[in-house]
């Protein structure tokens, strides 16, 4: 069964930097697949889960508005890897930050979607 297991968050001054990682195991990839994502949500207390930033096939990135400029993705399609660097952060940051990914195969119609347990990043003063 396919796990992703998220690491590298923390508490971290406003206007600090944190790098989150995320590692993909148990992937079968031998028949390839029709769309694949890699990428980051964050939930914070009392709301709903958003998306940050995501990957398709490791190359067009998207990230929501509220982190342009500030967070940067990258993957790893082969080693079914995801990073975000988290640069001036801002108390409104502050959340349980989630990789996910998303497969469709061949066989598919809709796609799976896979998740991490999360990893904490709390930005305060």
């Amino acid at each position: 069964q396919v796990q992703l297991v998220e690491s590298g968050g923390g508490l971290v001054q406003p206007g600090g930097s944190l790098a989150l990682s995320c590692a993909a195991s148990g992937v079968d990839s031998s028949s390839g697949f029709s769309n694949y994502f890699m990428g980051w949500y964050r939930q914070a207390p009392g709301k709903q889960r958003e998306l940050v930033a995501r990957l398709k096939r490791g190359r067009d990135t998207e990230y929501a508005d509220s982190v342009k400029g500030r967070f940067t993705i990258a993957g790893d399609t082969i080693k079914n890897t995801v990073s975000l660097q988290m640069n001036s952060l801002k108390p409104e940051d502050t959340a349980v930050y989630y990789c996910n990914m998303h497969i469709r195969r061949w066989s598919e119609v809709a796609g799976t979607n896979y998740w991490g347990e999360g990893t904490l990043v709390t930005v305060s003063s």
